[in-house]
């Protein structure tokens, strides 16, 4: 028993040894941070009687709507809408460019979906387009969902075919 109170001393002299140490039940708001709502309507004072309100009117009685304008058009209704629609049927595609390929098969060969994906190039189960950006030199035989007009060219070219 009295090991304990020993070793609550020792601890408490540690703790006391330690003036800048900060600590949670130490922390207070700064002065000012923290101000009073203000209370209107409650008396002749300030913000008494007419609240901050003015005089009589519309906007001196209950509540006007948000984006109220007096009854002239308001903002929402006089601007231009969203035109046209989204289709639902829009196909994605994950695009690959020629350098890119370049840099993936340096001496050339077949390009799959499959091997796009092993190598990082591609997420798997979606649809492959080859675009045309860049130069290549050997010979790829392409097959994938898609493939632009230069990149075929390109391809081509090079001594590669598509499927």
């Amino acid at each position: 028993m009295a090991e304990k109170k020993d070793d609550k001393k020792a601890k408490a002299e540690t703790t006391a040894a330690r003036p800048g140490v900060l600590k949670v039940h130490h922390l207070r708001p700064v002065p000012g941070s923290n101000t009073a709502k203000t209370r209107v309507g409650r008396g002749e004072g300030s913000k008494g009687k007419t609240a901050g309100r003015g005089t009589k009117g519309q906007k001196a009685r209950y509540q006007v709507k948000a984006g109220f304008e007096g009854g002239q058009m308001p903002l929402h209704m006089r601007t231009p809408k969203l035109r046209g629609f989204k289709n639902p049927f829009r196909v994605e595609y994950q695009v690959v460019n020629l350098d890119k390929l370049a840099e993936l098969y340096p001496q050339g060969g077949d390009v799959t979906i499959g091997d796009l994906v092993a190598k990082g190039a591609v997420r798997k189960n979606e649809k492959v387009k080859v675009l045309g950006t860049g130069d290549i030199s050997v010979a790829l035989n392409v097959s994938v969902d898609k493939v632009s007009g230069s990149a075929e060219q390109k391809i081509v070219a090079a001594g590669g075919s598509i499927k």
